[in-house]
């Protein structure tokens, strides 16, 4: 059977047949386990939600923040960062400048508390997931000149690490210059390990071992690991590559073509480097669309892509521990009709052996998920046995689509992050999905679903090591005003809210979800937002908004401090669509009229906990 154009069954079918006809007429909220319950038992606990008043939909040019809260720009695009490094000028960039300062379209963040889990001081993780020419330089360029712009565009991808301190008011301050501080980048040498590694598929002319990959491209959400280090998820790979007709056969670039690989790339790279033209380097990009574990602590270590965990357009890397100490590690594809995926290490964590557990990922069994109509589900190993008893654990590893397509996994509405609860319990958030055509329902996903929703995933007993799962939908996101299965709006107490587009999470220690939107704009036409949204108590499923960002920009990344008094987020591509001549945003307003992808902090004016 050739892998390419499998078809598979949908969400949609899947809750049609589990609640049955009348669960999908509009205003059938009842058919959803989750939601209809959200108001939760009598007397269950108070959650955040009580302590601030959700701010109102905004369509301007600033980050709001409740009453009593302040946000605070941390680090902005061109900051200095490692030592040596220039103040930022819009007018003088050069590749040699921003490979010593804050990279581009800011994304996930991870803090690493340098004591303990010290809040005071640690070590900021940022993805620098895309750069954006026409917000970046002014007018065309040419020759040398065009040139410098490639390499600063690759400079300013990647990772930021930069080495942030807490004062006596409560507002982190970066330490530029110190010795933990670096950047990552699309030049930067890395290497592979696991199935795949030293497989004829990851072999190119530069290195023909197929164990020395360049750069990370593309990298959006993240993780961090109970060992100390980072994962870091390279996403929309498939942009930075041309040509794809030039592959050697048609198999070949029917391969390519399922991670959406073209003729013409979105950044034009292929014109300075040939290792972006599939026509003169056919494997590069399989080289591309991993998770990449990062050691934060030991400069000196190279970036490791890890194979085990497949390639796909990884949004995320949540990392947690099964219940026999293997590292468990879910991640998503974030593309219409694609999967969710969990990894279980061979070996088990070792509390005092961190260069053993560096290698925890290399080995282990990837499997992506089965979503059963009856509610339950299943974790399905992609090893070579069954459909895939023919294949390679390499071509599982490079090829993980189309081995995940003949396994019968379900397909979702572009699977974004992917989050650990309490209780092995997972949270999902499926953005939107517009091409879906069948499938509608109250349960959700809806046919052309504009708006997305969120998918919780409790583990049998417990434990984020078991093959079993139960599933039910958490929160479906719209416009109540328009939309009738938008079934928050229906519960007890719950006043009608306008929310779409759930890309990023976190999740509290309460065990509460707060979600950063990609989307609003499109579907309910105001700015996007980060929604508090209670998981259990008298509120459950229902958004609560606590922040929105400036015109164009995306709410990324969100991650608080071990204490919980800081919240980081990314805002990413503020102004997009406009350019230096005529930008449509001037945030975060810092006197240079260009806007600036930034990382910003919030806290309690009175230095409470904000959960």
């Amino acid at each position: 059977m050739e892998p390419w154009s499998v078809v598979r069954p949908s969400l949609g079918s899947l809750v049609e047949r589990r609640y049955g006809r009348r669960g999908l007429l509009l205003g059938a909220a009842s058919a959803l386990p989750m939601l209809a319950a959200c108001r939760g038992p009598r007397g269950a606990r108070r959650t955040g939600a009580t302590r601030f008043a959700p701010v109102p939909p905004s369509s301007g040019d600033d980050v709001v923040v409740p009453e009593g809260h302040v946000a605070e720009v941390l680090l902005s695009w061109g900051d200095p960062l490692v030592a040596g490094a220039p103040p930022f000028d819009p007018a003088a960039q050069s590749a040699a400048r921003q490979r010593l300062q804050f990279g581009f379209n800011c994304d996930w963040n991870g803090f690493l508390p340098l004591v303990g889990r010290s809040s005071e001081e640690g070590l900021l993780c940022v993805n620098h997931e895309s750069v954006s020419p026409g917000e970046m330089f002014g007018g065309d360029a040419s020759g040398d000149e065009a040139r410098e712009r490639f390499e600063i565009q690759l400079a300013a991808h990647g990772m930021s690490i930069a080495h942030v301190v807490r004062d006596r008011e409560g507002i982190y301050r970066v330490r530029v210059g110190a010795p933990l501080a670096r950047r990552v980048t699309g030049e930067t040498p890395m290497r592979f390990d696991g199935p795949a590694a030293g497989s004829d598929l990851l072999g190119t002319s530069g290195d023909p071992s197929g164990r020395r990959p360049v750069g990370m491209l593309g990298n959006c959400g993240g993780g961090r690991t109970p060992w100390g280090t980072v994962l870091t998820c390279e996403e929309n790979f498939d942009e930075y590559f041309a040509n794809v007709d030039a592959a050697p056969d048609a198999e070949f670039r029917a391969a390519l073509r399922r991670y959406d690989v073209k003729n013409a790339s979105v950044y034009g790279f292929e014109a300075f480097d040939p290792r972006f033209d599939v026509a003169r380097e056919p494997n590069e990009p399989h080289r591309f669309g991993w998770v990449v574990e990062i050691d934060p602590f030991d400069p000196s270590t190279s970036p490791v892509k890890h194979t085990a965990l497949g390639r796909v357009k990884h949004e995320a890397a949540a990392t947690t521990l099964a219940k026999d100490g293997r590292a468990v590690v879910y991640t998503a594809d974030d593309e219409e009709f694609e999967y969710v995926y969990k990894f279980t290490s061979d070996r088990v964590y070792r509390p005092d052996d961190r260069a053993a557990n560096r290698a925890l990922l290399a080995s282990g069994t990837l499997h992506v998920a089965v979503f059963e109509a009856d509610g339950t589900g299943r974790w399905v190993p992609l090893v070579p046995v069954g459909p895939l008893a023919d294949w390679s654990p390499a071509r599982i590893a490079v090829h993980t689509r189309a081995a995940a397509d003949l396994v019968g996994a379900t397909p979702m509405d572009r699977p974004e992050d992917f989050e650990v609860g309490p209780g092995g319990r997972a949270y999902v958030c499926l953005t939107k999905n517009t091409k879906r055509e069948n499938g509608d329902g109250a349960a959700n996903p809806r046919a052309r679903n504009a708006s997305g929703h969120v998918v919780e995933i409790e583990e049998d007993g417990g434990d984020p090591g078991s093959t079993r799962f139960r599933w039910n939908v958490l929160a479906l996101f719209g416009d109540p005003a328009v939309d009738a299965s938008v079934s928050w709006a229906g519960c007890d107490g719950a006043a009608p809210v306008a929310a779409a587009c759930p890309d990023n999470v976190a999740v509290d220690r309460s065990g509460d979800l707060w979600i950063a939107t990609d989307g609003q704009p499109s579907a309910i036409g105001t700015n996007d937002a980060l929604w508090f949204v209670p998981s259990s108590g008298e509120e459950r499923g229902v958004p609560r908004r606590f922040l929105t960002g400036p015109i164009g920009a995306e709410i990324t990344g969100p991650e608080f401090a071990p204490d919980e008094r800081t919240l980081f987020l990314s805002i990413q591509h503020p102004g997009e669509g406009g350019g230096l001549a005529t930008p449509t945003s001037s945030w975060p307003h810092d006197g240079t009229g260009v806007p600036r992808p930034s990382v910003v902090t919030v806290r309690r004016r009175d230095g409470e906990r904000l959960t």
